[in-house]
């Protein structure tokens, strides 16, 4: 498998990771840029934006979480930027507002983009069963390449079973922060395993079906899943700050730092530089605010996926209700998951999470107005913990694209 990286522009300058998982696939400096500011009206519906994205922000740092940025993007194309928290427990640095972080499962939602776009090229089905483009790959143990099909994979009603390396202590960690794996291998742990029910008989979320994605677009393609998505997505948009670092353990320039506790009652662990096990199109993308808000508004506004494309990309499922306990109302389409809004409506995004980080995306559903917000140094003793987090992760969310939606109608 070719192994060339996205690259980073230069700029300036288990248990607990499974918790994590959960909750993602559940003082600050504040910025405005704002062109030619002009009513005392707008003016107005700016700062109580700036106010409420900031009050959201600061509820978060409160529950423990080291560090949070947050960016709204308004229909009218308004950036609003909060941190809070700490860069790094150590020089108490503020949180950088245009930071690097790791964007987990997020990541979901470019491969499921790129598989979208071979589907309206003609070039794949998403009807095609996994064993016609990865002959023999799924199999054993009950498993069957020949039952489960591309869009199975996207919607996660597989029922492949997930094993996943996973950290047991901070010696454990620092011993293996540095490992890799490759798709071959991580498919190979799953297929130890029974199936965890016949596909579309159920939902659940898992990570290895994405896996399976990213080598079909490779079989498909004759090029690597993230080489497709810079040449389809990322270079299209610009998206100058979004790249595929490989196994290299380090993040560009400016980032805040990430930390875990692997044990209730042990100190927090930082846990920033490492490879991740998730690098094969399950995970593996760094990006900041201001870029996935740009793809997320280019997606759901139509800029990347043909009309019938991105309908079957909108065209959802249930969740399972664990799943639905952190992320209420949810519903899942392809690498895409939806929300109702407290306002009225839906909204759209995907939510990553690993090793302290946790990332969550709203878009409205005409894409016009996004937002973003990176959390580090999320502390996950306890799924009671993780639901607190995403409860106010939910909460800022909501906010920003409520308040956002209810002043533009004033300025109609």
């Amino acid at each position: 498998m070719t192994t060339s990286p996205i690259r980073p522009p230069r700029r300036r300058g288990r248990s607990v990771r499974r918790n994590l998982a959960l909750a993602a696939v559940v003082t600050a400096t504040l910025c405005t840029c704002v062109p030619g500011a002009t009513a005392a009206g707008q003016h107005d519906d700016r700062s109580r934006l700036r106010l409420q994205l900031q009050r959201d922000a600061d509820a978060i740092t409160a529950l423990g979480v080291t560090g949070v940025q947050a960016r709204l993007v308004t229909s009218d194309g308004r950036n609003l930027t909060a941190a809070g928290g700490v860069a790094d427990l150590t020089s108490r640095r503020p949180v950088p507002r245009d930071g690097y972080f790791r964007m987990a499962s997020v990541t979901k939602t470019f491969v499921a983009t790129v598989a979208l776009q071979l589907a309206g090229d003609r070039r794949l089905s998403l009807d095609d069963p996994v064993e016609r483009w990865l002959p023999g790959v799924v199999s054993g143990n009950g498993n069957d390449g020949r039952a489960i099909t591309i869009r199975q994979l996207l919607q996660h009603t597989n029922g492949i079973h997930d094993d996943y390396p996973d950290y047991t202590s901070a010696q454990d960690f620092r011993q293996h922060r540095y490992d890799s794996y490759t798709a071959e291998q991580t498919v190979a742990r799953a297929m130890r395993h029974s199936p965890d029910f016949e596909p579309d008989e159920d939902w659940s979320y898992g990570n290895t079906g994405y896996v399976l994605l990213g080598m079909i677009i490779e079989r498909v393609t004759g090029h690597p899943w993230h080489e497709e998505v810079r040449d389809r997505i990322v270079r299209p948009l610009g998206l100058d700050h979004t790249f595929w670092p490989g196994t290299s353990p380090t993040l560009p320039q400016p980032h805040a730092e990430t930390y875990q506790r692997f044990k209730a009652g042990e100190p927090l662990v930082d846990v920033t530089e490492q490879v991740g096990s998730g690098t094969n199109g399950e995970a593996g993308l760094v990006s900041t605010t201001a870029d996935l808000n740009r793809f997320f508004r280019a997606l759901l506004g139509g800029r990347l996926l043909p009309p019938a494309q991105l309908a079957q990309m909108t065209r959802t499922v249930q969740v399972s209700e664990k799943f639905e306990r952190f992320m209420p109302g949810a519903r899942d389409g392809l690498g895409l998951f939806s929300r109702p809004l407290s306002c009225g409506g839906e909204y759209w995004g995907h939510e990553g999470g690993d090793s302290g980080w946790i990332t969550a995306t709203g878009v409205t559903a005409d894409g016009r107005r996004s937002v973003t917000v990176s959390l580090s140094g999320v502390r996950a003793d306890s799924e009671a913990d993780v639901l607190r987090v995403a409860q106010a992760e939910n909460k800022l969310v909501d906010d920003a694209l409520c308040t956002t939606a209810d002043t533009d109608h004033q300025q109609r």
